[in-house]
């Protein structure tokens, strides 16, 4: 169920809970109305009535027996109620207030674990968050990606006011260590302060910054280069320019996203936080082994101690970052310990099924794919 499902059962509740309240307000000025309006009555007789005289009381009582207060309060509140218990119900359908049955007991190395907080801190920006953190645990070795990342998102701040020089001078630092993975991003980065002159100043200050950072990179990128070259015709209607893509404001947050990766992997840091890959990758798989885990309860059966899941717990390809091998024959995933082999048919095999279909090495055995006979000892192992 998608938390679109959760907002809309939200959005009734709250809408009931407004139509409650104005209802409710509604009712006690009518209320109020006709109190006032019996004192009003009373006041303006010219004679003093008597306490006998209940005529205008029971009066006033008719009417406030008419309104109904209490029941129209009441039939309100039960609409308000009814709806909440409702969203509690899609709430505990939704998040499972029982996680902890998918939850498996790993030793987890506590100097481990605060390292790749702090990281993440220092990675997302929170730097006071991650120094209290490396204090408070005794951590101080984490506080050494501090310094790198505050770099880092000191030239990402500086992007995000239109101000390349940080980012520029970090591209004159790693020139040659771009030049040796065959980044394009110091191109990138002089175009799009081109184009930022060529939009705020004059052609001829466009022209000077070309001939000082552009023509350097000519005898690498010339195509690029003419088109950027060619916009100096257009000044004054760069909307008509044929190369008006190169304006679009999306460049500067594009930028911003490769320069990152390209900081990070000089770092020797993936581009995403592995915390919150793995957080969200835990929110991915979560549905599955908690219906696993409920189904194996069922059937009184633990399924804690199993080394392999009999279920698979499908994670979408932004999860994937190596390639798998499942044998065809045992269905096992390949692994360290039974890694896949390569047939001398082309086909492929995990190990542990060579093993078998072999008699333990011990006599040939046809491929499960096609009737060539092969030998243990023929196969060769692929590293994937």
């Amino acid at each position: 169920m998608e938390l679109s499902t959760i907002k809309d059962a939200f959005d009734r509740v709250a809408k009931k809970q407004k139509l409650s309240t104005f209802k409710s307000v509604e009712v006690i000025d009518q209320f109020g109305h006709e109190i006032e309006q019996a004192l009003e009555n009373i006041q303006s007789l010219q004679v003093p009535i008597s306490p006998a005289d209940k005529r205008y009381i029971l009066k006033l009582e008719t009417k406030l027996s008419s309104i109904a207060p209490h029941n129209q309060l009441e039939e309100s509140q039960k609409e308000v109620n009814l709806n909440l218990r409702k969203y509690q119900k899609t709430l505990e359908k939704v998040f499972n207030p029982g996680i902890s049955k998918a939850y498996r007991n790993v030793d987890f190395d506590p100097h481990i674990v605060n390292h790749i907080i702090a990281s993440h801190f220092y990675r997302v920006g929170l730097f006071d968050v991650a120094d209290c953190l490396v204090n408070e645990a005794g951590e101080p070795e984490a506080i050494s990606l501090k310094t790198r990342f505050l770099e880092l998102h000191q030239i990402l701040e500086a992007m995000r006011a239109r101000n390349l020089e940080p980012a520029l001078d970090w591209i004159s630092t790693n020139r040659e260590n771009l030049k040796q993975i065959g980044s394009n991003l110091e191109l990138k980065l002089h175009r799009l302060q081109f184009v930022e002159i060529l939009q705020n100043r004059t052609q001829a200050n466009a022209l000077n910054y070309a001939r000082t950072y552009l023509s350097p990179l000519a005898s690498v990128h010339m195509d690029e280069i003419q088109k950027i070259m060619g916009c100096l015709l257009w000044v004054g209607k760069l909307d008509k320019c044929p190369y008006s893509e190169l304006f679009s404001r999306t460049h500067w947050a594009k930028l911003a996203d490769e320069l990152t990766r390209q900081y990070c992997s000089f770092l020797g840091q993936s581009y995403e936080s592995p915390l919150s890959v793995a957080v969200a990758a835990g929110v991915e798989g979560l549905p599955t082994l908690l219906k696993l885990a409920n189904v194996m309860a069922a059937k009184k059966q633990e399924w804690l101690a199993m080394k392999q899941l009999p279920v698979p717990v499908d994670l979408g390809k932004e999860f994937q970052f190596h390639s798998i091998f499942v044998s065809p024959v045992s269905r096992d995933q390949a692994s360290e310990e039974n890694p896949p082999m390569l047939l001398l048919c082309g086909h492929v095999l995990c190990k542990q099924s060579i093993s078998k279909l072999s008699k333990s090495s011990t006599q040939t055995f046809k491929c499960p794919y096609c009737p060539l006979e092969a030998s243990a000892a023929q196969c060769k192992q692929i590293y994937i």
